[in-house]
């Protein structure tokens, strides 16, 4: 049942079996535990998976990976395949009971952004994730205010999570190689989040609004929203750059541009 690699579905198949162990001990899942795996591809992480927690759900956008995949599974657990673009997937469907959903998965580089986004919005039924990414996103992700990786992404992620990088993956652990090193991320949703934005859309794109001109100050970056009167009483200096903000900073000039308005 060969299976070759699709560019458009941005898929690179895992395969060596030691960074696999590695991925499994890491997630240390266990029976009583709802895991969803996104895009599982040949299933190299799934057969190893299913043993441990006996059913899953998988959700698989190349429809032709369904029935393979559901082959090399059929004895090692349920495992249920949605065949669906995970960007559009509603998973708190998933959910049953009180229980919140383990995700995990080896996301295309192309979509890792966006998927992200789209899963902190359905943040109330996750436990945690897992994700493999190109390891300069996961820098990204982790990064702090004044390093040069800090940005919208930085701010957003852990807006929503505690994120840490747990370790690299090198290109050779993938089948086609990507021209990219990777590494695995755990994202944790906060119980309680310590900044809370009055308005997450809004704040959403004030952070966007500072990042698209992150050369200039932010006072010039906010001067349509706000002024730079505001931003000192906020004990923001307003000569800074928005690389230079941290995360409570950026709510606070949210919260109170929601007050202005």
């Amino acid at each position: 049942m060969k299976h070759f690699a699709r560019k458009r579905f941005g898929q690179n198949f895992l395969h060596d079996p030691n960074v696999i162990n590695r991925i499994i001990t890491t997630i240390d899942p266990n029976p009583d535990q709802h895991l969803v795996e996104i895009g599982p591809g040949l299933g190299a992480l799934t057969r190893e998976l299913l043993p441990i927690v006996h059913a899953m759900d998988a959700i698989e956008l190349d429809r032709d990976l369904v029935p393979k995949l559901e082959h090399a599974c059929a004895s090692l657990g349920k495992l249920t395949v949605h065949s669906a673009d995970a960007l559009k997937f509603d998973f708190s469907q998933l959910v049953k009971h009180d229980e919140k959903l383990r995700i995990i998965g080896n996301l295309p580089y192309n979509i890792s952004t966006p998927l992200m986004f789209h899963l902190f919005d359905q943040m109330q039924v996750i436990e945690d994730m897992h994700f493999m990414l190109q390891k300069e996103v996961v820098d990204r992700i982790v990064s702090s205010p004044g390093s040069n990786s800090y940005g919208r992404l930085s701010v957003m992620v852990q807006y929503y999570c505690k994120p840490m990088k747990l370790f690299a993956i090198g290109a050779g652990a993938f089948n086609p190689q990507p021209k990219v090193e990777s590494a695995i991320v755990r994202l944790l949703p906060y119980d309680k989040q310590v900044f809370k934005a009055k308005d997450e859309k809004a704040f959403a794109r004030l952070v966007n609004q500072a990042f698209s001109k992150r050369r200039k100050t932010i006072r010039n970056c906010m001067k349509d929203t706000l002024s730079t009167e505001q931003l000192e009483n906020l004990g923001i200096d307003s000569g800074l750059r928005p690389e230079m903000l941290s995360l409570e900073q950026f709510v606070l000039m949210s919260n109170m541009a929601g007050n202005s308005a």
